[in-house]
């Protein structure tokens, strides 16, 4: 199916308080859920409560790193399918590990994408623009792995071409499912092979933001912490969610489920982590990260939106 940006949507309340301050129309906003897993861990209130809510911020685009089902089956990818139709928002998706069949071996090795071609997106690798955004979408789930995944060269060069026939101005975002930062408890989540290679090459080609999932927990950070070296200069910044509709996560989100709310401007990313609080029947936040955007890795007034304490520099 093919997801087309609405015309004319309006900015979602409390959003749009740096629009028009620094040439941006209004402050492009992402939803960033992740790890559906539609079949037998699937929660349908919580699920229920992610399409409410998505409504009230009215974001300019829904980021869904990754596995949307749980064993890639025809009911489980139908009942997907219908539920990204609910968001009134462009949606971006890419396959995880488990959208392809896990133990039907002969599907898993001559057709592993049949059914996500069939209800998701006949594309794999998906470019998408939108709200002042370049979005690309790498598919690095891989029918000969079970668990990890990997990005090829060739999906490098098709980034390449992507972001290279974009405006300047426009924010650079990166959306694979398996992780190319390392869990926060670091147990049991290696990054993917070549991680590294990857990295450097969409540092060069000024990403300005990368979205994954698969662990099952949250990470927010930035690529210098964990491969600084020639990459020092420069890093990216990393959002990585848990799951957010199962009943899967592990780690310190462990029986949680998480979403990111990601706003971009021309100085800075703002991303707030937010976790559904049974009690409320909603996700709530639960922290917020700011980072310089683009080659800027300092705050100082100009950044600050009204009624945000001023900053003063470390000496």
């Amino acid at each position: 199916m093919e997801f087309q940006p609405p015309a004319g949507r309006e900015a979602g309340t409390g959003l749009e308080c740096l629009a028009g301050k620094r040439g941006f129309t209004r402050v492009p906003t992402l939803l960033h859920i992740s790890d559906l897993h539609f079949g037998k861990p699937f929660l349908p209130d919580v699920a229920e409560a992610v399409v409410e809510q998505s409504q009230e911020i009215k974001p300019d685009v829904v980021v869904v790193s990754g596995d949307l089902t749980q064993r890639a089956k025809v009911q489980e990818y139908s009942q997907a399918a219908a539920y990204l139709e609910r968001f009134k928002a462009p949606v971006v998706v890419t396959p995880g590990n488990h959208d392809v069949p896990f133990y039907r071996f002969g599907e898993r090795f001559l057709l592993p994408y049949r059914n996500y071609r069939r209800y998701i997106s006949d594309q794999l690798n998906t470019v998408t623009q939108v709200s002042q955004m370049v979005i690309v979408a790498l598919n690095s789930s891989r029918r000969l792995t079970l668990t990890n995944g990997r990005i090829r060269r060739s999906q490098l060069d098709f980034a390449e071409r992507a972001f290279d026939g974009s405006d300047d101005a426009q924010a650079r975002i990166l959306v694979t499912h398996h992780h190319l930062a390392p869990p926060p408890d670091f147990d049991g989540g290696n990054v993917m092979p070549f991680a590294r290679r990857a990295l450097k090459r969409f540092t060069r080609l000024s990403v300005d933001l990368i979205l994954a999932g698969h662990m099952h927990r949250a990470y927010i950070g930035n690529s210098l912490d964990f491969f600084p070296g020639d990459l020092r200069r420069r890093g990216i910044v990393i959002a990585q969610c848990g799951t957010t509709t199962s009943r899967r996560g592990r780690g310190r989100e462990r029986l949680k489920n998480t979403f990111n709310l990601i706003t971009i401007d021309e100085l800075s990313i703002r991303i707030a982590h937010h976790a559904w609080i049974a009690e409320l029947s909603r996700f709530m936040p639960i922290s917020e990260h700011t980072f310089p955007r683009g080659r800027r890795q300092y705050f100082d007034a100009s950044t600050r939106s009204e009624g945000e304490p001023e900053l003063s520099p470390v000496v």
